[in-house]
């Protein structure tokens, strides 16, 4: 029975006062956890130095009057360090990592959509100038495999930002984020989710991997195991393997899914993470990560698609294939999806392209190959990219095996512009005084030459070359794995 002396208003205001003070050593010992917790992912997490960011950049996308969203690209590369305890997991000798994986992450501006686009690591593209560590600059180099982009300067932990000036000069789209993972920091993620599970198509046992074929969950070194094997799957080409890291991304984000966009699943994951984490600046605190993570909450698996750039074989290199490589650059460029709609967050409406600036330095075109009309046809293509002054010369007498570029000493930054269209293609500086003459070769002939238009799959709008390399992420675990 309560007390007559302790009038009700008074009694009430003691039970508010208990429930106060319990709320307040609630949130207390909660933010004492946190702050914890908190000061343990920062002091994980390693930047890089934002210097090295080249300072001519792709223009930042503007928003659209209504809606206001904005797209966000995230390059994503794993390092094949052996330093700092990874040749545990790796194998091999210590010594500066390449960037055995590369995945640029098109997140659309209605946050409902993404796009992540694989670049082999033996892709030849143009590495531009990248920063040293003394403070020099590189001059630019074409021809060169993707991977090398990491290993300019041989940083102990890479170059990550000269990787992201690759990717900026070989797409035009800007790099909100780069995250570098290494082989401790994969290995801690699959297990902070306890497992992931993955679809071996056949039993591989060579060069100190061991995986029973099947359906199975994986975690740790086998996870690592997994998608970074080679040999023992198809032809044993890093087109293969880029296919099983789509696969394992894609069960990962659905494991991540399933437990919740909540700090209990992600603060573990990004303890995980961040122990071999490097990250740009705008990265650089554990919140900022999980903020990041969160804003994906709303994104379904079947509204995640996975795409290797359209490539073929150039010897045992990887070119790109024009003009499906463009249209895809184009098509994340004005935030639209592969068959082209708009999601309605930028300003270009969903009739119009971006226009390309036009291009005035005199191009002559010689084919020097035996494909009919290859000059003819890759001259329109040039003209589709902005350039003015196409002429088609004479077929030469003999023909070449890899395209060549020459160029007058004064306009090597027009050559290199013109070299992001043929990969594989020599520079040789001329004697004309001005233009720039392009003989091609054989290695522009097979499969599809560049120039050529390629066909569309009826209904899709997707080009050939992009429809045939994606996957969205709800794919079965085990749909096309194999290669070769």
């Amino acid at each position: 029975m309560s007390d007559p002396k302790i009038r009700p208003a008074s009694r009430r205001k003691r039970l508010a006062k208990f429930a106060g003070a319990t709320a307040a050593v609630l949130v207390l010992a909660t933010a004492g956890t946190g702050a914890w917790f908190y000061h343990r992912l920062d002091g994980n997490i390693t930047t890089f130095d934002a210097g090295g960011i080249a300072t001519s950049r792709p223009p930042v996308p503007t928003p659209a009057k209504v809606g206001g969203g904005l797209p966000v690209n995230v390059l994503l590369l794993g390092s094949d360090t052996r330093n700092d305890g990874n040749g545990d997991l790796g194998g091999g000798d210590e010594g500066v990592g390449h960037s055995d994986t590369a995945i640029v992450l098109h997140v659309y501006g209605d946050r409902r959509h993404a796009v992540a686009v694989s670049i082999p690591r033996d892709t030849l593209v143009t590495v531009p100038a990248c920063k040293l560590a003394d403070g020099r600059w590189t001059t630019p180099r074409t021809n060169q495999m993707f991977n090398s982009a990491f290993t300019v300067g041989e940083f102990e932990q890479g170059n990550p930002a000269c990787s992201q000036n690759t990717v900026e000069n070989l797409t035009g789209l800007r790099i909100d984020h780069t995250i570098v993972v290494d082989f401790k920091g994969f290995a801690a993620m699959t297990e902070a989710v306890k497992g992931v599970d993955v679809c071996v198509p056949n039993a591989v046992d060579s060069y100190g991997i061991h995986l029973e074929k099947g359906r199975q969950t994986l975690a740790g070194q086998l996870a690592l195991d997994y998608v970074r094997a080679r040999h023992g799957f198809g032809d044993g080409s890093d087109i293969g393997r880029i296919k099983r890291q789509q696969a394992f991304l894609s069960s990962l984000i659905k494991k991540v899914q399933d437990q919740g966009f909540n700090l209990t699943t992600l603060l573990p994951l990004a303890d995980a993470a961040s122990k071999s984490l490097t990250v740009d600046p705008g990265l650089g605190t554990p919140m900022k990560l999980v903020d990041f993570a969160q804003s994906l909450q709303d994104i379904k698996l079947a509204d995640i698609e996975f795409v290797t750039v359209p490539w073929r074989y150039q010897g045992d290199r990887v070119a790109l294939v024009h003009p499906d490589v463009d249209r895809l650059w184009d098509l994340l460029r004005q935030d639209r999806t592969l068959d082209g709609q708009s999601t309605g967050q930028v300003t270009a409406a969903p009739s119009e392209t971006p226009s390309i600036p036009a291009v005035t330095t005199p191009v002559v075109l010689l084919n020097a190959t035996r494909t009919a009309d290859l000059a003819t046809r890759t001259g329109e293509t040039l003209k589709a990219q902005g350039y003015t002054d196409i002429t088609v010369g004479p077929t030469p007498t003999s023909t070449r095996r890899t395209t060549l570029i020459t160029f007058p000493k004064a306009q090597l930054d027009a050559a290199e512009a013109l070299a992001r269209f043929f990969p594989t293609a020599e520079l040789v500086p001329g004697s004309a005084a001005t233009g720039l003459t392009v003989t091609l070769g054989r290695d522009l002939a097979p499969a599809t030459p560049a120039g050529t238009t390629t066909p569309t799959p009826s209904g899709t709008g997707v080009p050939t070359g992009i429809a045939e390399n994606t996957r969205t992420a709800d794919s079965d675990l085990c749909s096309n794995l194999t290669f070769g």
